[in-house]
């Protein structure tokens, strides 16, 4: 039975190599997997060079700053960037959308800016065709052109009933044909792996590029096991081609779109003008760490006069204002946080909603699991908005608890109107070091592998469903 289901699979092969047809197809999707790969290495590269001088330029510039006072390098602020993993290579993900830099200061807390808004030029203008979408959107289309009539080209050259009276069952033909088939797609991933052997090479984890490939070949899978189904129900190869480029239509275009609105409408977002006011209502609670005579702040005074048993803030041996903008800047935090991990959260819900839509389309399924898998999807975007919020509050109350500790208060007060007072705010530029590098790692390989096991579990059961139903059908098989 084994040796009769390699003849079949291979002859089918076979049939294909002398296709003129079939093997330039093959060549074209080849060569734009590779060009599309190509185009969008060397950019992912470049912006990775690129974000990477910008970040230690940044850390340079704040560092070399001379003598200053503290709460000036508050407000001068500095900018840290998120370089693209390796393996962004494949697919870039949300990379283009969501902004790749922050600047951070005090007394408030940046959103991420400066996304991909350039012009394609690389590919005239299909600078967006990445090697993930050429494999979601066109490897269905190449394996429905190729394998289409598997079944219906027996019933029209009359070789079905032979097969069948020789004692080949129809089981045995619809699994040599899914093996040819799955040949041929598995072989159309060569350019994917030889991409991902590349991510290794720059650092990629290999489990995480494992993942994508096998990713990828589930999807494959999945194409195979509907068109061997529709090829062996349907009689007509138009009707045949109809029905399959129907199903890419709805899976490809039409039900990711409903994901999308559907998810936006279940889990509404509250837009930034809303956002902002409702937060400024709070942090009029908080009050401004610039007036240290502030009702908000009577409280801290009163504490620390009788901690150190003084009846003025004058006769502190720490600097009033500077503890004022430590305790301010920390419950503005605070506030800021709250609002933006409930607004992370919203987006991280309309996201999974969104990828609930796996059930129903494949292509929902292989585009979020790509995006975990090499490192760009939200989840990646989120990350890097907490470890830049954790950066910022972490030298800008250090800044803060030098202000209190180095400056007298009465140089303080009078800084701006004497110049001696002034001189002797500015602390040494040995306190800038409190500034941490800011390095922006790839999020775990096992981590990301689990936040594409539900997509992952969705092919499969795609797979399994389809080539369940292929079977039943094949065990139904009539000449």
């Amino acid at each position: 039975m084994t040796k009769r289901l390699f003849a079949i699979a291979r002859e089918e092969l076979r049939l294909w190599l002398r296709s003129r047809l079939a093997l330039c197809t093959l060549l074209v999707f080849w060569l734009l997997v590779t060009s599309t790969g190509v185009a969008t290495a060397l950019r992912m590269k470049g912006e990775h060079r690129e974000r990477a001088e910008q970040q230690a330029l940044a850390e340079e510039y704040f560092l070399s700053q001379p003598d200053r006072h503290p709460h000036r390098m508050v407000h001068y602020g500095h900018y840290v960037f998120r370089v693209p993993p390796p393996l962004a290579m494949v697919d870039p993900g949300v990379d283009s959308v969501t902004g790749q830099s922050m600047f951070l200061e005090g007394h408030r807390q940046n959103t991420a800016m400066f996304a991909d808004a350039r012009a394609s030029v690389e590919l005239g203008g299909f600078e967006v065709l990445t090697a993930a979408l050429v494999y979601q959107l066109f490897l269905p289309l190449l394996l429905i052109a190729i394998g289409h009539g598997l079944i219906i080209r027996e019933r029209e050259e009359n070789t079905l009933a032979p097969l069948l009276a020789q004692g080949v069952t129809g089981v045995e033909l619809y699994t040599a044909k899914w093996i040819a088939l799955a040949g041929v797609a598995l072989a159309l991933l060569v350019p994917l792996a030889v991409m991902c052997a590349a991510a290794i090479g720059q650092g990629a984890a290999p489990l995480a590029s494992a993942g994508v490939i096998g990713l990828y070949a589930l999807y494959a899978l999945v194409w195979c096991s509907l068109i061997l189904l529709v090829s062996t129900r349907i009689r007509s190869r138009s009707l045949a081609v109809g029905v399959l480029t129907l199903f890419w239509l709805v899976a490809a275009l039409i039900v990711p779109r409903i994901a999308v609105e559907s998810s936006s409408a279940a889990i509404p977002t509250l837009s930034k003008l809303e956002t902002d006011l409702s937060m400024q209502a709070e942090l009029r609670d908080v009050g401004d760490g610039h007036n240290a005579g502030s009702p908000a702040f009577r409280q801290l005074q009163a504490k620390l006069l009788a901690q150190y048993d003084v009846e003025r803030v004058e006769d502190l041996p720490i600097n009033f204002r500077g503890v004022v903008f430590e305790m301010a800047e920390a419950d503005l935090t605070e506030v800021v946080n709250r609002y933006a991990e409930r607004r992370m959260a919203r987006e991280a819900g309309g996201a999974r909603a969104a990828a609930s839509f796996g059930w129903l389309s494949p292509f929902v399924a292989v585009s979020a699991g790509s995006r975990a898998l090499t490192g760009t999807d939200l989840a990646t975007h989120h990350r890097f908005l907490r470890e830049a919020e954790a950066l910022r509050i972490d030298f800008v109350q250090t800044l803060n608890r030098a202000h209190a500790a180095q400056v007298a208060h009465g140089d303080d007060i009078n800084r701006s109107v004497d110049f001696a007072s002034e001189q002797r705010t500015r602390i040494s530029a040995r306190n800038w070091n409190a500034l941490d590098g800011f390095s922006f790692q790839p999020t775990a390989a096992g981590e990301r592998l689990a936040r594409a096991g539900t997509p992952m579990a969705m092919l499969f059961a795609w797979v399994l469903m389809l080539t369940a139903a292929g079977i039943r059908a094949a065990r139904k098989m009539r000449p």
